[in-house]
């Protein structure tokens, strides 16, 4: 082995463990139960089921933090996915959504899973049971199509402000 490339593995591997101490937030910030989108809309099992498997890990306050998400760089990437998916969507927060951000969130899940774009491949990659099966977007579709149906245009929030 070359020294040029004996010294390039030496600096490499010193960069991984340094990259080490950099740690993301992991955290799963408490949720008030009755926000929780179980607790809004009725939500059939099977649904619920779907939801657990594919989504929550990015779009809930319950995400399971799996071994590979304390290694850098890997680490810094699933962190990130993970604030990215809450801030577009909680089903932890789904209550502090008003009606109308509802309606939006619920078409937005049909359509993302029907063009494949959720859950994201990658996430697919290190989680194969997240794949959602033709029988899977069929039943998300069916039941975001149904509860947005039944949401009230216009309805008032929690203090009687109209959307």
């Amino acid at each position: 082995m070359s020294k040029w490339l004996k010294r390039t593995l030496m600096v490499l591997g010193v960069l991984i463990v340094v990259a080490q101490v950099v740690r993301p937030s992991r955290t799963n910030p408490i949720s008030n139960p009755q926000d929780h989108i179980q607790a809004v809309v009725p939500v059939a099992p099977e649904v619920t089921a779907t939801l657990s498997r594919s989504c929550n890990d990015c779009h809930s306050n319950n995400t399971t933090w799996p071994w590979y998400s304390n290694v850098a760089p890997v680490s810094w990437l699933v962190a990130n996915d993970v604030k990215e998916g809450r801030s577009e969507m909680n089903f932890s927060a789904w209550r502090t959504y008003k009606g109308e951000k509802q309606l939006e969130l619920l078409g937005k899940i049909c359509k993302q899973i029907n063009e494949g774009e959720m859950p994201m491949a990658t996430y697919t990659w290190a989680h194969p049971q997240a794949k959602l099966s033709a029988a899977d977007r069929q039943a998300v579709c069916s039941w975001s199509k149904t509860v947005a149906g039944n949401l009230p245009p216009g309805r008032e929030d929690e203090e009687g402000e109209a959307d």
